[in-house]
């Protein structure tokens, strides 16, 4: 099968934050499927093309075997809500150009993974031009997100992007959610056909994390990271309005006299509120990272005594599951997931963690207390859930099930 993917965060080899489709494409051309890639110039965290984009429209690139068109985004990008939305159209039409004039060549579908939602108009074009197929995901559900972060308030503008995302189910072929919550609110809440509907989540990566578990030295990294009499939580991802990561600086106030640390690896527009924060409340306990590639983050990750999924309190992240989970499972480290809903559920069935309620300072007293009184705990939820993303959510056997699922509904029909 050769599929015209499009995903405005595709990331450049060895760029750090969520890897699900540069794992997805490799899989994919292992088992003899042919991928072209057409990707932003800018890290969705980041604001700035790196030097090899500036003046460049699109520049076709070889990332690791794949072919990967790179098209313009704008640098307003992450720069406020106006800087974004303008971030979001100028890939839109780069996107748009990049896959009618410079990949050429014959494909068996469109693939556009959203968010941003946008882009999927892109992709219907591409879809029609080409004669092909449009398939659609949604990783994430906006602009109901947007919406209850406070992003997206303009009646005008939610009224238009609700219209826009009814428009995109409407004209895909298929369309896959990263969780059941999403599948049933596409259903019930958008009337979108219930057999249009496929369900392929984040995965984990099993073969990294089980290298190092093998082959890393964890306890010397700590000793070297100044960690060994340090009862770590780690938050690796973005430093977003989502994110509201405000709250684990309000948890390490509250433990500040413990011996619990809390470090926070990645970027995002809120990074340096939180440093001014940290040092306006002369916090010790916390400490930021500039964010790193997946290999390297995988080894703070196993040498932290836990991992922390955060988002703000809102309704639309009840239906999320966060990537970054899945990355503490397969490192065997136990979760504090503070997301509600599915992600809570999750963490409940496999008994690989603890939820806390979002932004509840004294639950993530209590609970983070109780791991302190407790040592075996970690290891036993650590255990937990490799166990269960091991069973349930190997990327290999879900990369397969993908395009399984894509023969069956969109072309033995």
């Amino acid at each position: 099968m050769k599929i015209l993917l499009i995903h405005q965060y595709f990331l450049e080899e060895d760029d750090p934050g969520g890897s699900r489709f540069n794992e997805m494409v490799k899989t994919w051309q292992y088992f003899g499927n042919e991928v072209t890639v057409i990707a932003g110039m800018v890290h969705y965290n980041g604001s700035k093309k790196p030097k090899e984009y500036k003046g460049r429209f699109v520049k076709n690139k070889n990332q690791n075997g794949t072919r990967v068109i790179r098209s313009h985004v704008s640098e307003s990008y992450n720069s406020g809500f106006v800087g974004r939305l303008w971030g979001y159209f100028s890939f839109m039409f780069s996107s748009l150009y990049a896959g009618i004039f410079v990949a050429k060549e014959k494909y068996d579908l469109v693939l556009v993974t959203s968010p941003p939602l946008f882009i999927g108009f892109s992709g219907y074009i591409i879809s029609r031009i080409k004669k092909i197929p449009f398939v659609f995901e949604v990783r994430d559900l906006w602009p109901e997100s947007a919406i209850d972060t406070g992003v997206l308030s303009n009646r005008l503008m939610i009224k238009f992007a609700f219209a826009f995302e009814n428009f995109i189910y409407r004209k895909s072929k298929l369309i896959n959610v990263l969780t059941p919550a999403f599948k049933q609110h596409l259903v019930e809440t958008k009337s979108v056909p219930a057999d249009k509907v496929i369900m392929i989540p984040n995965a984990a990566d099993l073969i990294l994390s089980e290298d190092l578990l093998k082959n890393f030295d964890a306890q010397s990294f700590r000793k070297l990271l100044g960690w060994e009499d340090k009862f770590v939580v780690l938050y690796v991802g973005a430093h977003g309005v989502a994110n509201h990561l405000v709250q684990l600086l309000d948890a390490a106030e509250r433990l500040i006299h413990t011996n619990v640390v809390f470090v926070m690896i990645g970027m995002g527009m809120r990074k340096q509120f939180l440093i001014e924060e940290k040092v306006t409340r002369n916090l010790q306990n916390v400490f930021f990272i500039d964010p790193v590639p997946k290999a390297e983050v995988f080894k703070y990750i196993l040498a932290a005594d836990m991992g922390a999924s955060v988002l703000k309190k809102a309704d639309a992240f009840k239906t999320v599951y966060s990537n970054k989970t899945f990355d503490y499972m397969s490192c065997k480290k136990p979760v504090l997931m503070a997301i509600d809903g599915v992600s809570r559920e999750l963490i409940i069935e496999s008994k690989a963690g603890s939820y806390v309620e979002p932004e509840n300072t004294e639950e993530y007293f209590n609970v983070i207390s109780d791991y302190l009184s407790d040592k075996e705990r970690a290891i036993i939820e650590g255990e937990n859930g490799y166990d269960f993303v091991k069973k349930n959510f190997e990327r290999e056997a879900l990369a397969k099930k993908y395009l399984t699922l894509i023969q069956e509904k969109v072309f033995d029909q």
